[in-house]
């Protein structure tokens, strides 16, 4: 095997023809001392040195647990750096600590980035924990393209100083495993909203339908997007199976029909050993036939075993995979597909949309989420809101004329019009960079979770927020747009980065004025 300084960088392996393998690796609770953590150390060496695997990918807190940053794992590795993947999450650090973090790795060098909104923090010292979310996943891969082009800050004296360029190769994620077309369309269309704000490469969340991963390709070709993508596969345990399909690990799905299945073959002898390793190997298998760059596995087995499954997902004729494709089927009740499969083969030809989306986009039916309420919004955006029609200039004219006097009794008694009527028809928190038209007029803070601007996170389930206590704003949102014909270019904008100084301020003014994510020209955020 080449020296590890010889050895080909992450990105080279994924844009070679060579189809390649990866291993995810998870860092453990606690001091980062003792004889286990050294076995975790000599466990993903072994895998990194195994001329069978070309990278290796340290997570982040997944499940939303307090684990060691994957930094620490990947310190003890770094002669390895260019073939490591750093997975780096929004859910604990606001965006100054994510600068802070991705300065760290371009410097110890580690510029392979999986950027991710993350999960939604579960269990933590003394209670459950806030979470951040001050960016999400598209902010962040923002960020790090901004760092990649060299980063112009305000200098100590008040110059404009430009910061070293980074060499990062960013990776995100997409979530095909979704029930319904309202929660699936905009993952989709988030992801290529990801790819414009700098992504590189892209990785599926878990599933056992093959027909949902090709999908990604194809929604992809569809675009004219061509970027790699890594398939993934997780090696799944009787317990893993039951794991996700309860839906406590969002992203992960397990169907009904695949749970029996694990029960049945767990309760066997081997308690299953064959039959996951064959359907992860068999995963692998359809990933190479469908062209992807490259595989990834990963759950909690010893190298070993990923390396049989290696071993045997090799072994397989050059068309093995096609029949493979006809078993790994596993889809929920009703689940919606984007694209129209051969039922023989389970493939599909480019472009071949489903016939019945394509019939609904051309009539859609009303939904429950077309309200009074929102048909208001609509209007009352359309007459004074919308960027040089109607009531406009004359409202911008009259804010200009109270801003001269911003904490003037004028101003407050606007603000405090704005605060009540928009608390009472959406939630409104009162942040003062108002994202209600980009999200059908649903409140990001008060009706998401995670607070998220730019589309859906991966976490929903059928329709339902990762926390299960309400419904998927973004879900909720194409269907309004849908209605509207508007649903297919819902996220065809810039990534929206919400700028905390406006907090408690009129988001009335900062739109007529210019002084919010609106303004037809991009502003660098403000420093505070």
């Amino acid at each position: 095997m080449d020296h590890p300084a010889d050895a080909p960088a992450y990105r080279d392996l994924l844009c070679d023809r060579d189809f390649v393998y990866g291993v995810e690796t998870v860092p453990a609770r606690g001091i980062g001392l003792p004889k286990s953590f050294g076995r975790l150390v000599d466990e993903v060496e072994a895998l990194i040195v195994d001329p069978r695997f070309s990278w290796i990918s340290i997570t982040d807190n997944p499940g939303g647990t307090p684990m060691l940053p994957p930094d620490w794992l990947a310190s003890a590795l770094q002669e390895y750096g260019r073939r490591i993947v750093v997975h780096l999450s929004c859910k604990d650090h606001n965006r100054n600590g994510l600068e802070g973090a991705a300065w760290r790795y371009a410097s110890d060098g580690f510029p392979n980035i999986l950027a991710l909104t993350g999960d939604y923090p579960t269990t933590g010292f003394g209670g459950t924990p806030e979470p951040v979310f001050d960016l999400d996943s598209v902010g962040l891969i923002s960020l790090l393209k901004a760092m990649n082009e060299g980063m112009e800050v305000p200098g100590r004296r008040g110059q404009i100083e430009k910061l070293p360029a980074t060499d990062f190769y960013i990776g995100c994620c997409v979530s095909p495993f979704k029930r319904y077309e309202r929660e699936l369309m905009p993952q989709y269309f988030k992801l290529v909203l990801k790819i414009l704000a700098g992504a590189e490469w892209v990785i599926p969340q878990l599933g056992y339908d093959m027909r949902k991963f090709h999908e990604v390709k194809l929604m992809l070709a569809s675009r004219g997007i061509d970027v790699p993508v890594v398939g993934n596969v997780y090696l799944l345990t009787k317990t893993v199976a039951k794991i996700f399909h309860s839906g406590r690990l969002a992203g992960c799905v397990v169907s009904d029909e695949l749970l029996e299945q694990c029960d049945k073959y767990g309760a066997g002898p081997d308690k299953g050993k064959q039959f996951f390793r064959e359907l992860a190997a068999k995963q692998l298998a359809c990933f190479k036939g469908l062209g992807f760059a490259g595989g990834y596995l990963g759950g909690m087995a010893r190298p070993e075993a990923f390396a049989d499954i290696v071993d045997l997902a090799e072994s397989y004729g050059r068309d093995d995979w096609r029949d493979f494709m006809k078993e790994i089927r596993f889809s929920q009740p009703d689940e919606f597909f984007l694209f129209d499969h051969d039922p023989q083969t389970g493939l599909c030809e480019p472009g071949a949309f489903n016939p019945e989306y394509l019939r609904s986009l051309a009539r859609p039916a009303k939904p429950k989420e077309v309200n009074l309420n929102y048909r208001l919004s609509r209007m009352v955006h359309s007459l004074a809101f919308t960027r040089g029609k109607r009531l406009w200039g004359m409202m911008r004219a009259f804010f200009g004329r109270l801003d001269k006097k911003p904490e003037g009794l004028a101003m407050r008694s606007v603000h405090a019009v704005e605060r009540g009527s928009k608390s009472f028809m959406y939630g409104c928190q009162d942040c003062g960079d108002c994202s209600l038209p980009d999200t059908g007029y649903l409140c990001p803070l008060a009706s998401c979770s995670k607070h998220s601007r730019n589309g859906p996170c991966g976490g929903s389930a059928a329709g339902r927020c990762e926390l299960d206590d309400k419904d998927c704003l973004w879900a909720r949102a194409y269907e309004r747009l849908k209605y509207y014909g508007e649903s297919e270019s819902m996220l065809d904008r810039p990534a929206v980065l919400y700028n905390a100084a406006r907090q408690k301020t009129s988001a009335w003014a900062n739109t007529y004025l210019d002084r919010d994510h609106h303004a037809p020209k991009a502003k660098e955020p403000e420093q505070q």
